[in-house]
């Protein structure tokens, strides 16, 4: 983790997998935000004692996150500021073009969701008439998923949200692990672009760990985001602005694409899970929710054993279920009742994770993607958004998230989120189960990667039962305070 040292878990905490990686307050990274003595609503320090977690796959998302929290923000606040942010340090999988979906809980059945868990979903969209366009590109729907999803859960002005990010697209962060990672693999083709070159190299070579990276128009597109509101990027000047910029970056996309391109609250798919919690999984379209929810029935079914074989079953299972999806219309209870088709799963696109939850028990997890890494690889000139893959050019990605609560406690339990293509599903369903102290070996399978947090005697009830974590090999980082 860039040479930051984490601190232990809580006592116990997910004895398994979370014990190997960083859990609660990072050294010399907290001084960074450290409380302000009497800070008011909205300043960092605001919030003192424990705050509640974090966890992205990109450190600055989560430093930003966890700042929401102390200034009094809640769940939904600084998942929201943390999937902006990421849209500036980890574009490759969660720019302001990505799609995805989020599970999102408030234990109060007086307020939004009725004390059950919600699912917002915001998926990729084909072009309408893409007529001859030579990349297909999905409308941008991270701002509009996030403007929905705080609207509804959040507490904080939706524009003091916009700030960080809009700061650090303006003036610059170094250039983090997890990006240059990214880089790596696609640097040749992305290259091709100019306006992508302009922002991701520097002296003909693509940026390096530490590097400077300043992206002047997205700066001002969330400038604009900020002060004309989200709607300008769907309806307004900023909509005018892309659509003007898809010959060049050959996109396809119209302003009645992006008019039409609206986020909606579901159900989730869910499960009856170990001591009367309900567990809750992204529904379909978003078939990573179906394929998490197999994978964990099998871990469920065998979580008393760590034998590598269960989990090539839930493997299989996981991605059984994702190929019936494919295939044609399935009902989930159906699907999650019968015997799983043969996988049949080509290669998938990759996809990044976070989640928050903050000191009452409102917790938000979301899985997101550019259909493919830097999406479609071009930059839409003049607004600093780089544009995602349309689904009917790339294969979907298992975007994969669950949640578990106690309705009966009215209390939050344990969730957790996966990437790593087809292993996302599982490494998502064992991050979860590890939250609710299953035995597991240490790691889910490569390549999966999973973010947790969880609450091992429930919140609220006991702060101190609650741990966080990021997958130890990856780039992210876990942060609160206890």
């Amino acid at each position: 983790m860039d040479g930051i040292t984490a601190r232990a878990c809580s006592a116990g905490l997910l004895a398994s997998f979370l014990s190997m990686s960083g859990c609660s307050v990072l050294d010399g990274v907290t001084n960074a935000i450290a409380p302000t003595p009497r800070a008011t609503p909205g300043q960092v320090g605001n919030v003192t004692g424990f705050l509640g977690g974090v966890v992205a796959d990109e450190p600055q998302a989560a430093l930003t996150g966890r700042a929401i929290l102390s200034a009094g923000g809640n769940a939904a606040d600084a998942a929201t500021a943390m999937g902006l942010m990421l849209s500036v340090t980890l574009p490759s999988r969660a720019g302001l073009g990505s799609s995805g979906g989020c599970l999102a809980y408030a234990p109060d059945t007086a307020g939004p969701g009725g004390g059950a868990a919600e699912a917002l979903l915001f998926p990729a969209i084909a072009p309408l008439r893409p007529g001859n366009a030579d990349r297909p590109a999905s409308p941008p729907m991270l701002a509009r998923g996030l403007f929905a999803l705080q609207a509804k859960y959040g507490v904080r002005p939706f524009e003091t949200l916009i700030s960080p990010a809009e700061q650090a697209a303006r003036f610059g962060l170094p250039v983090s692990r997890a990006l240059v990672a990214d880089l790596a693999v696609v640097a040749g083709p992305l290259g091709v672009d100019p306006a992508a070159r302009a922002v991701f190299f520097k002296d003909g070579h693509p940026l390096a760990e530490g590097d400077t990276l300043v992206q002047p128009d997205l700066g001002s597109t969330f400038s604009q985001l900020r002060t004309g509101g989200v709607g300008d990027l769907y309806q307004g000047q900023l909509a005018r602005r892309l659509e003007d910029a898809m010959p060049s970056a050959g996109g396809g996309l119209t302003v009645g694409d992006l008019r039409a391109a609206l986020p909606r609250f579901v159900t989730p798919i869910t499960l009856e899970g170990p001591q009367s919690d309900t567990v809750a999984f992204l529904p379909l379209p978003l078939d990573g929710g179906l394929a998490t929810a197999g994978a964990f029935q099998v871990l469920v079914q065998d979580r008393g054993s760590p034998d590598p074989g269960v989990l090539a079953r839930a493997q299989a299972r996981a991605l059984g279920l994702a190929t019936a999806a494919r295939r044609g219309t399935v009902d989930p209870a159906a699907a999650l009742a019968a015997a799983a088709p043969a996988p049949a799963v080509g290669p998938l696109p990759a996809s990044t994770s976070f989640a928050a939850l903050d000191r009452d028990g409102n917790a938000v997890v979301c899985a997101v993607s550019m259909g493919n890494l830097f999406g479609t690889g071009r930059v839409a000139r003049g607004t600093g958004v780089l544009l995602a893959a349309s689904p009917i050019k790339v294969p979907q990605p298992l975007l994969s998230a669950a949640l578990a609560f106690n309705s009966n406690l009215h209390a939050f339990h344990a969730m957790s989120a996966g990437s790593g293509q087809e292993g996302a599903p599982v490494a998502a369903a064992f991050g979860l189960l590890a939250g609710l102290g299953g035995r597991l070996p240490a790691s889910p399978p490569e390549p999966g990667r999973a973010n947790v947090i969880a609450c091992t005697r429930y919140l609220p009830d006991t702060n101190g039962s609650c741990g966080w974590s990021t997958d130890p090999r990856g780039y992210g980082i876990a942060v609160g305070s206890n």
